[in-house]
């Protein structure tokens, strides 16, 4: 390159197309020698593209996740953020887990009419539907496209348990709809908060709100009399367990009730990005950083086991399971938020407009 350096993609998280495990083509960029076409396919615009999937809950049985149903409006996340597990999702649809992640994001136009006829099946029995489960249902399409605020008028009329999970502030925009479920103990909301450096968030988590931002809006969502717990996820070792201490004290200021942790999980094609992501940001800490990775993960970068994928092994992680213990127990964040009341569902007509008999 003429400078040296190469081009890199501005508010990524990935600068990487990495080959998809089911075959495919794929770019080298590292052998590209024309700088002009290296940053044309480096600078990718973001793409909405129509995504016509016939159902829009899902469900796991996974004992790691504390949720059974999950809705998921958009596939791919603009947020961008380095250690996504959700990556590899978009390798089920022919594309990569790096750039193609974060620009080709797919919407499920039919969302909120989906939604609605699956809380009309009569075998639905009411439980809480959790929302970004895999991608974040306040990713900047969101402002666009507005699926996850029709979602949630869908639950509002039908009474429906709702948990979200966001990394962005997008989500007091829909305050009016959150009050309206929590006034019936129907939703529970989590800020994720990974770190207090607004930086290094702005690196690792691009266009993601600014870690401030998230905090303010812990202080908006708690006012409005609405449950909010933060998650600090992902811990990554030797480089934010350190900052779990004023994470904490930062969320129980804010007005948090609760609080969790997940320990970083890189499974498949999501460590060669994150390993990109550290090599570019953090060059002098690599081998620390993934030495500490491989520490919780029994010599590995991941452990996929049941039990130990969301909290890792052996005696680092045990030190920061003391640590988060320690200071939630501390700052009063170690209970849980209020029970639902799912006795209130009243079930949507179905598509033939007959209401259930039961």
């Amino acid at each position: 390159m003429a400078n040296g350096k190469r081009p890199t993609a501005k508010g990524r998280g990935s600068q990487l197309d990495p080959p998809n495990r089911f075959g495919g083509p794929q770019a080298d960029f590292e052998q590209i020698e024309d700088e002009t076409y290296l940053e044309q396919v480096l600078h990718r615009p973001t793409e909405y593209l129509p995504d016509h999937s016939k159902s829009i809950v899902t469900e796991n049985d996974s004992p790691d996740v504390g949720f059974r149903y999950s809705i998921n409006p958009y596939r791919g996340c603009q947020h961008g953020c380095s250690y996504c597990y959700a990556r590899p999702t978009h390798e089920f649809l022919g594309l990569n887990a790096g750039l193609d992640f974060e620009t080709k994001i797919f919407v499920k136009m039919s969302a909120p009419e989906l939604f609605r006829d699956f809380l009309a099946r009569e075998c639905w029995n009411p439980e809480a539907i959790a929302m970004s489960g895999v991608s974040d249902c306040y990713q900047p399409g969101e402002r666009r496209f507005r699926l996850t605020r029709s979602c949630l008028e869908v639950a509002v009329k039908a009474q429906q348990p709702m948990s979200i999970i966001t990394k962005n502030a997008l989500i007091l925009r829909d305050l009016d709809l959150l009050r309206d479920l929590a006034a019936g103990n129907l939703v529970h909301v989590y800020l994720s908060v990974t770190t207090l450096d607004n930086g290094l968030a702005r690196s690792m988590e691009p266009r993601t709100s600014t870690p401030t931002t998230r905090l303010r809006a812990v202080r908006v969502v708690a006012d409005a009399g609405i449950p909010v717990g933060v998650s600090i996820a992902p811990i990554i070792p030797g480089l934010n367990e350190s900052e779990i201490p004023a994470i904490l004290a930062a969320a129980k200021a804010a007005g948090a009730a609760t609080a969790g942790y997940i320990m970083l999980r890189l499974p498949l094609t999501v460590a060669p990005v994150f390993h990109e992501w550290l090599e570019r940001t953090l060059p002098g800490q690599v081998q620390r950083i993934e030495g500490r990775i491989r520490s919780v993960r029994g010599g590995r970068l991941n452990d996929s086991a049941f039990g130990s994928r969301m909290r890792g092994t052996g005696t680092m992680a045990e030190q920061i399971r003391q640590l988060f213990h320690l200071f939630a127990k501390r700052y009063g964040l170690d209970g849980q938020l209020p029970a639902y009341d799912c006795t209130r569902f009243r079930p949507p007509k179905a598509k033939s407009g007959q209401l259930r008999w039961f």
